[in-house]
């Protein structure tokens, strides 16, 4: 994702805005928070165990920003912890001096055994639950202005949270990505398997990190303002 837009950040949709992206040091998180700071964002990367990637991504933002001033920090924090989730926010407003305007909740984890859910053990549920989806409904109700969540887990809860937060200003949309070239997504995939998905797609490919990122910068806008309660498919016709 092209970070040369940061140097001219004049007129830009999510100037000095402060926006949280979780699961940003690498994959889809880190083309959205790279797109969002292109847009003028000023991004908290979150990661929960690899410092290094994220470190790299808060590097790329700030080298392109003509301020000298950082607009990306850095900030380790496990998800599925509620009393971690506040300090994502609790250290965006301490370093940008804001509240928090947009949350991107992009963490996954993925039992790359695709158990059936009968044969999932009660802790690997709970675990993947609450990084995919209760992490994300845990920062609701703090101060964003834009609420993006990624997973189908967390559908029908985007809905129920469009109408709850009537009068709030707050909006809530579900991003719903379909097969994304990550190193998630090919991890415990055969080469068989990978080739039967692309066949499957009308654009006979997989789908990349930049098809992703922009349709998020544009509901974390003003311009996406009118659309609420919305799961958005991204998966190039793919079924």
């Amino acid at each position: 994702m092209a970070t040369t837009d940061l140097v001219n950040p004049s007129s830009l949709p999510l100037q000095d805005r402060v926006a949280i992206v979780t699961g940003s040091s690498r994959g889809i998180g880190k083309a959205i928070a790279i797109h969002l700071a292109s847009l003028g964002a000023k991004l908290v990367i979150n990661y929960a165990s690899n410092k290094d990637q994220a470190d790299l991504v808060a590097e790329e933002i700030n080298s392109c920003c003509s301020e000298n001033t950082p607009h990306a920090t850095v900030v380790q924090a496990d998800i599925s912890v509620p009393a971690q989730v506040k300090l994502l926010f609790d250290e965006a407003e301490r370093v940008f001096g804001s509240q928090v305007h947009v949350l991107v909740n992009s963490a996954a984890i993925a039992n790359t055994k695709y158990p059936t859910i009968a044969n999932t053990s009660v802790e690997d549920f709970d675990r993947l639950f609450s990084v995919n989806c209760r992490g994300t409904f845990l920062c609701c109700k703090e101060a964003a202005k834009r609420i993006k969540q990624g997973g189908g887990a967390v559908e029908t809860m985007t809905k129920i949270l469009a109408k709850e937060l009537k009068g709030t200003g707050i909006t809530a949309n579900c991003v719903a990505p379909g097969p994304i070239a990550t190193e998630m997504f090919f991890v415990g995939r055969s080469e068989e398997l990978v080739k039967r998905v692309i066949e499957a797609c009308p654009h006979g490919r997989l789908g990349e990190t930049k098809d992703v990122a922009p349709l998020v910068g544009f509901l974390a806008s003003d311009a996406g303002e009118w659309i609420n309660g919305q799961v958005i498919r991204v998966n190039g016709g793919s079924d």
